[in-house]
């Protein structure tokens, strides 16, 4: 009886969180893409940044339309704070940092630690770290490193794994996780 219980109550939790909705198939991220799905026909994303003091609380997404000046004001947030550079960011890693705070149940707003970085910002942390990517995806607007105070790094990962939306690094000693659009992958401890 205890494990059936147990059980329900997770299958409620998901499906009461997510609609019960179908997952269409997609060349990439389907899994990120379907768990937004069934949110309402909205995508938001919700943000704060320590280096910038700045805070985002914007719906980017409805009724299958990415909303440009929204999308506009995610590009202007994440962008490299040391040289003010800015470039597109890509939705499909919007939506998995989407999708995984949905799957969290946190109204809580990311802390972005990393969004975009100019390849000269790529460079001088490169030089500082053997963990940061020649090639980093954060160069090409395609991820971020983002943290919660209400939610282990485990935990973000687990939901951040969930999405199948492309690759998710666990940084425990630094306590982060990078979620990014490129191909399905974990790494980390």
């Amino acid at each position: 009886m205890t494990k059936l219980s147990s059980l329900s109550m997770t299958r409620r939790g998901i499906l009461g969180a997510f609609a019960a909705s179908t997952i269409a198939a997609a060349p990439t991220f389907t899994n990120a893409a379907g768990l937004l799905r069934g949110a309402g026909d909205i995508r938001r994303i919700r943000m704060t940044s320590p280096r910038t003091g700045e805070k985002i609380d914007t719906i980017y997404w409805i009724e299958g339309s990415y909303i440009k000046d929204a999308v506009k004001e995610v590009n202007l947030f994440m962008r490299d704070w040391r040289t003010n550079g800015t470039i597109a960011i890509d939705t499909r890693t919007i939506d998995i940092m989407a999708a995984a705070h949905n799957l969290m149940d946190v109204q809580e707003p990311y802390l972005l630690l990393s969004g975009y970085r100019s390849p000269k910002t790529n460079a001088m942390l490169r030089s500082r770290s053997r963990g940061v990517a020649k090639n980093s995806r954060h160069m090409k607007g395609q991820a971020a490193d983002l943290r919660l105070g209400s939610r282990s790094v485990n935990q973000m990962f687990r939901a951040a794994s969930a999405c199948a939306g492309g690759g998710v690094g666990k940084y425990s000693r630094s306590n982060f996780v990078h979620m990014d659009c490129g191909p399905v992958r974990t790494w980390g401890g």
